[in-house]
């Protein structure tokens, strides 16, 4: 099979524990668009949150190259960041579980296209905030209703104890039943999209978009959030810290780990 698309999640997937794209990926990375295979990031991140990472890789403003974001809540294009698809949650909705998640231990952060709001900052989230250099509001006063009129792409519950986020959810299934989509991802998030927003979805749009199949489709990813896009990929490939889960729903598990290039590996492999 030859491939045309690697589409890949960036946090603890194309991203060291460091935050930072390293340079085997980045080499591979060119080699592979070189034989005309896009590279995508498909992250939970808003677009303009990886600017920095598109310059590495030389993606940044650059015509028919894409971004998947918010879980696949967006499609953009490169080039002046030129927003193809969006679908976020309606305010009411997001109001339901932000005052939900007022009242657990969580830390809160809402996402409107371009910024991310955080609510209720947590010690362990002001550490990754400053060690992978976010961009956001450190809001003072636990109200959104100055988002009123702002679209929102989603909005997310972050601990680090993922069986404590966990066990939330079956008792919000009066607020997202039939109308959201939850997942997980990093270790620590609790995610919540409009339903049928997922990485999944968001690939089939890009492939449509792009004219390719999706069995022409890599698709890369460690953890939750990440199955619905590696369960329409032609090849489906897990991190090896991956969790179990996302292991045993891929094709393959690199033997690479997110410090050592993944996606190095898998453009040796099946590019090269």
């Amino acid at each position: 099979m030859k491939y045309k698309v690697i589409a890949s999640d960036m946090d603890e997937t194309l991203l060291n524990d460091q935050h930072v794209i390293c340079q085997r990926n980045i080499d591979l990375i060119k080699k592979a668009k070189e034989k005309g295979v896009k590279f995508v990031p498909a992250t939970g991140r808003g677009f303009m949150s990886i600017q920095r990472d598109l310059k590495l890789l030389g993606l940044y403003d650059v015509e028919k190259e894409y971004v998947l974001s918010f879980n696949g809540g967006a499609l953009t294009e490169n080039k002046n960041n030129q927003l193809l698809y969006f679908e976020g949650l309606s305010f009411e909705k997001t109001k339901e579980i932000f005052e939900f998640g007022l009242h657990q231990d969580v830390c809160q952060h809402i996402y409107t296209k371009d910024k991310v709001y955080v609510f209720n900052l947590s010690e362990s989230e002001a550490q990754r905030i400053h060690d992978q250099k976010v961009e956001c509001e450190i809001m003072e006063e636990n109200s959104m209703d100055f988002l009123k009129d702002v679209p929102i792409s989603k909005i997310l519950y972050q601990n680090v104890d993922v069986p404590y986020l966990m066990s939330l959810e079956p008792q919000m299934q009066d607020i997202v039943k039939g109308t959201c989509a939850v997942s997980y991802s990093s270790n620590r998030y609790m995610e919540f999209n409009k339903i049928g927003v997922d990485k999944g979805q968001g690939l089939k749009h890009l492939a449509e978009i792009i004219g390719v199949d999706l069995s022409e489709c890599i698709a890369v990813g460690d953890n939750y959030n990440d199955l619905p896009m590696l369960k329409v990929a032609g090849l489906s490939v897990a991190a090896a810290n991956a969790v179990d889960d996302v292991k045993k729903a891929c094709d393959i598990v690199t033997e690479a780990d997110n410090n050592q290039g993944v996606i190095a590996e898998i453009v040796e492999r099946f590019i090269l």
